[in-house]
């Protein structure tokens, strides 16, 4: 399975589970769920993954934790806030790097609409766009139509 294809399995699944569990949880409820989810989808999952960096020369196991990893190639960051900032989306992207994975998804599940609080980001890209301004040019912007217009959409070249 490739990365578009590990991406389009995590938006299905990130936009199912706030229909099952009301906005505005603890991150940790939508890692657990959402990590179950992909599972039963057959995907191998990782939760909590230490990432360590070096500096100075000098490597340490205390770099950073990804909250998900999906098949050693997608990175997801979850938040339940109000609003994501560009910090947030400088933090996923700092981590792509820091993994060397291309893909990642930063997932708000303190918006009103899943659909609104996901961002895929490409290592390498400058100017992360969320999904949901790209998918809505597209026409409908309903949130069972979301991850269907999802596929294809702004597909990773490896």
């Amino acid at each position: 399975m490739d990365e578009n294809e590990i991406g389009s399995a995590v938006v299905d699944c990130a936009v199912a589970l706030p229909r099952d569990l009301w906005p505005g949880l603890l991150e940790t409820v939508y890692e657990v769920t959402l990590a179950r989810a992909l599972e039963r989808r057959g995907l191998r999952v990782e939760r909590q993954v230490a990432v360590p960096i070096e500096y100075e020369g000098e490597r340490f196991a205390e770099g950073f934790r990804a909250d998900v990893i999906v098949e050693g190639k997608v990175l997801l960051e979850l938040k339940s806030v109000e609003h994501v900032t560009p910090a947030h989306k400088k933090q996923l992207l700092t981590y792509l790097r820091l993994t060397g994975l291309k893909l990642g998804y930063l997932l708000n599940f303190g918006e009103a609409l899943m659909r609104d609080g996901i961002t895929r980001i490409i290592n390498g890209s400058l100017d992360p766009i969320p999904l949901s301004t790209r998918a809505s040019v597209r026409g409908n912007s309903s949130e069972e139509g979301f991850s269907q217009r999802h596929k294809g959409i702004g597909d990773l070249k490896l």
